[in-house]
């Protein structure tokens, strides 16, 4: 496989922040540095940058960090420039001599990583995949805010005076929320009291409002997965929110080189941890967590509701397979 090195006479190195972002330009035969320059995130900025590496001939390629998040408005102008982008995890920090560390050190080791490389990734793009990722984002908020105050809702119950706990023993949460919203505080009872009904009815009618938010952003993720990979939503144990959490983690086409590469994505690729005599393999514990929790619904579901991964689970356990290897296997 080849190395980028071995594709183009320059590589730019950036180090991605919020309102700055610094590079590097690296010539791939000496390895020595060309330019740096800092410049503002915006518009000008990226075309200051472009035009800096128009000054030096030859083919050329980006290495971003955090081309997902700082280093979006970057990538995306880079990718309507037609320019060649690679993606870079946050790499490991070398420890600093001297205390050396700044932004054109972070931009210049990127570059030179990048160009240690032999399996580039491309950045994530498509205005469908950004418009699910903010709509994913918006409702995780919601949905963990929405047990948060639930959580909120029965230690308040627990700790209430003894006239407004009655009201809630032994009811379920639904039963609760529904209790606490019709909370009527009067300003005859005393202030224990009458706040205790004020703060519950508050966080039942938080806890309505955001379920009615997370809805609305499930059915505008389930419109967007329909125009975009409708068939995504007929495969047993995919829904809107997991055919969301794949899409945003693969993007486009050929961002994932072969199934492996996906695997490693999600965090469900084997990783060997043999030693002498001993062969075997340890659990991945790294990759987007989100697309690993998706493929774990996926596998859960399946495992309820579709008789060909039953049986092959029965085989798998009449072979002496524990359930949670089965799952790994799935």
């Amino acid at each position: 496989m080849s190395m980028l090195a071995e594709l183009v006479e320059v590589v730019i190195g950036v180090d991605t922040h919020k309102h700055t972002h610094t590079a590097a330009l690296l010539d791939t035969r000496t390895g020595g540095v060309l330019a740096r320059a800092t410049v503002s995130t915006d518009p000008d900025g990226y075309a200051a940058l472009v035009a800096l590496a128009e000054q030096h001939s030859g083919l050329r390629a980006w290495a971003l960090e955090g081309s997902g998040g700082y280093g979006a408005g970057l990538a995306r102008h880079l990718a309507e420039a037609g320019e060649l982008v690679v993606e870079l995890d946050r790499p490991l920090r070398p420890a600093r001599r001297a205390g050396a560390k700044s932004d054109p050190i972070d931009a210049e080791r990127a570059a030179r990583d990048a160009l240690a490389r032999t399996r580039l990734a491309q950045p994530k793009t498509g205005p469908e995949r950004a418009a699910l990722q903010m709509r994913l984002t918006a409702r995780r908020a919601a949905v963990e805010a929405g047990a948060d105050a639930q959580r909120q809702l029965h230690a308040m119950v627990i700790t209430a005076p003894e006239v407004v706990r009655a009201r809630f023993r032994g009811q379920s949460t639904r039963v609760m929320l529904t209790t606490a919203t019709r909370l009527r505080p009067t300003t005859n009872a005393d202030v224990e009291v009458f706040t205790c009904l004020t703060v519950l009815r508050d966080l039942a009618r938080r806890v309505r409002f955001l379920e009615a938010e997370a809805t609305e952003h499930e059915k505008a993720i389930r419109a967007i997965v329909r125009s975009w990979r409708p068939d995504l939503l007929h495969l047993t144990g995919v829904g809107p929110i997991v055919a969301a959490t794949v899409l945003t983690a693969w993007s486009h086409p050929r961002r994932c080189r072969n199934d492996a590469a996906f695997a490693m994505l999600a965090g469900v690729a084997p990783i060997p941890a043999s030693s002498g005599k001993t062969v075997r393999h340890r659990l991945n514990r790294s990759g987007d967590r989100q697309l690993n929790r998706a493929l774990h619904t996926v596998v859960l579901t399946r495992l309820q509701r579709d008789e060909r991964t039953r049986a092959y689970a029965e085989r798998r356990r009449s072979q002496g397979k524990t359930d949670r290897e089965i799952k790994r296997c799935l």
